[in-house]
């Protein structure tokens, strides 16, 4: 086929590309070293490349040759060689754990920088252009969290909008929200952004010392959405992890029992609404979008009934008996919400206070929370992205992953939330990695442009492909080839050609 001659610039995806060591092998899929890899457009060519991010985990593991840091489905062990008191040294400088830097989820833009992420407190800046590895940014230094979100939003002025949780000062655990500015002011050029790092505002944790585990949050026009779901990490399991001989994984648990909080943050006053907003247990990991309407704020996730989508991916269970084993015991569910920020205080207890018209409820309880019941939109997609103009705003298009009742995609998919109708591409034995759309320059309609998705084989002998879709209709406009291993990845984004700063700049 052909690509549209506008389509310039690089798709830069990561994900984990190296799973055993030596002899050592990561217990899970999530564990992997990082390997990032990118597709470059350049006046109708596409140029791959790909490089193993050079984090000092890497080199560690490397020159040991065998795993010694510590992943959070793998706990690494020193030398057992080593004398006694080395030993006993290693696992107390353990309880408050030296996080990996083997930033293997997304790609971020901070200023003109783009940085490879994961969910700790280390970020590692990147060349997209040559994909060689930069510097380290440790969160910390700027703000006090010590596990981040990788996927962050960006506002209108492009500044980065973030969420970390904060597990120090004496069980004061909570979770804050932090900006990243775009730009430095001019007499501190040779500064970095993040030296301007400043918190929004927190939310305290619900209990101290279980926090809960959140991959992303939500965003409109005047609010920050953030869920906390009973999906929790164990804070003093965690420290003594090491010890007891367990990954941190293991300090994970969900509650089905529990409620899944919703806080809204004005981000003009930095305040929460101080109304409580709660619906069933449910785990979740992606934020679709989420807009204002009438008084309401409306948001759609993609959530589960249970936490069976991480136990999936332990290396133990992707044999090739993959697909039989990886039935999924909860399918993921498009959720929409809608919870009315302004409604009649003398309502009546039980009645619903949601004026839009929508299958979504929000009931008035006897001691003033609000219970929220969803609508669901559609079920079976995952890794959803939507034309970013459209971020905060009303929107009708959702692109994602086709997953059904196994975790490994086999379709992409356009999803229509106002008709709910789907569009699909799909072939046989194909696995495809999340879609990124790419707006048309000048284009007027949310879904005028194309999206990209890389497409693994499930024979290996058969060459991986990047696929380029038409948006609109969904029909191929041309595919790629490319001529070596290519694997599964997370997450990744698309960089146009003018927002790529040239070496000389």
């Amino acid at each position: 086929g052909q690509l549209p001659s506008w389509l310039q610039g690089i798709l830069l995806r990561n994900g984990p590309g190296m799973h055993s060591i030596g002899e050592t092998k990561y217990n899970h899929w999530f564990d992997g070293l990082a390997l990032l890899h990118s597709f470059t457009f350049k006046n109708g060519e596409v140029y791959y490349r790909s490089k193993f991010l050079r984090s000092d985990t890497y080199n560690c593991n490397i020159e040991a040759n065998r795993i010694v840091v510590s992943e959070f489905g793998t706990m690494a062990y020193p030398d057992p060689c080593k004398n006694i008191f080395a030993k006993a040294f290693s696992y107390l400088s353990h309880t408050i754990p030296e996080f990996t830097d083997n930033c293997l989820i997304n790609i971020m833009k901070a200023g003109d920088d783009f940085y490879a992420t994961g969910e700790t407190n280390f970020i590692r800046k990147i060349n997209p252009e040559t994909l060689e590895t930069l510097e380290k940014v440790d969160y910390n230094k700027y703000v006090a969290v010590n596990v981040a979100t990788s996927h962050p939003h960006y506002d209108s002025a492009g500044n980065v909008l973030n969420m970390g949780t904060s597990i120090v000062d004496k069980g004061k655990t909570k979770y804050l929200l932090f900006k990243i500015p775009s730009s430095v002011p001019e007499q501190e050029k040779k500064k970095s952004c993040f030296k301007h790092v400043e918190v929004v505002c927190s939310i305290p944790s619900r209990s101290l010392l279980h926090p809960s585990y959140y991959h992303s949050f939500g965003i409109t026009e005047n609010y920050i959405i953030f869920i906390e779901q009973p999906f929790r990490l164990d804070i003093v399991k965690m420290g003594t992890a090491y010890i007891r001989g367990v990954t941190w994984a293991s300090c994970l648990a969900f509650n089905k029992d529990d409620k899944t909080w919703f806080h809204f943050i004005d981000r003009k006053t930095k305040k929460e609404v101080p109304t409580k907003f709660y619906t069933d247990a449910m785990v979740f990991f992606h934020h679709i979008n989420a807009y204002e309407e009438d008084g309401h704020i409306i948001f759609d996730i993609i959530a589960y009934t249970d936490n069976s989508l991480y136990d999936m991916f332990y290396l133990k269970n992707l044999d090739k008996n993959f697909e039989e084993n990886s039935k999924l015991t909860s399918i993921p569910t498009c959720r929409r919400f809608v919870v009315p920020l302004q409604y009649d205080k003398d309502a009546v207890v039980d009645s619903n206070l949601v004026t839009l018209p929508t299958a979504a409820t929000a009931v008035k309880e006897k001691d003033g929370s609000i219970y929220c019941q969803p609508e669901i939109l559609c079920e079976g997609i995952e890794l959803p992205r939507i034309n970013y103009d459209y971020n905060g705003k009303k929107y009708k298009y959702v692109f994602a992953t086709h997953v059904q009742w196994s975790p490994i995609p086999t379709k992409i998919t356009k999803f229509n939330t106002q008709t709910k109708e789907m569009l699909q591409w799909g072939q046989d034995d194909c696995w495809p990695s999340e879609p990124v759309f790419v707006p048309r320059p000048d284009a007027k309609e949310e879904d005028d442009g194309v999206v990209l998705t890389c497409v693994v084989k499930t024979d290996p002998k058969d060459p991986p492909f990047l696929l380029v879709l038409d948006a609109k209709t969904f029909t191929e406009l041309c595919r790629a080839t490319v001529n070596v291993e290519m694997h599964m990845d997370l997450h990744g984004m698309f960089i146009p050609q003018q927002a790529m700063k040239t070496e000389t700049e």
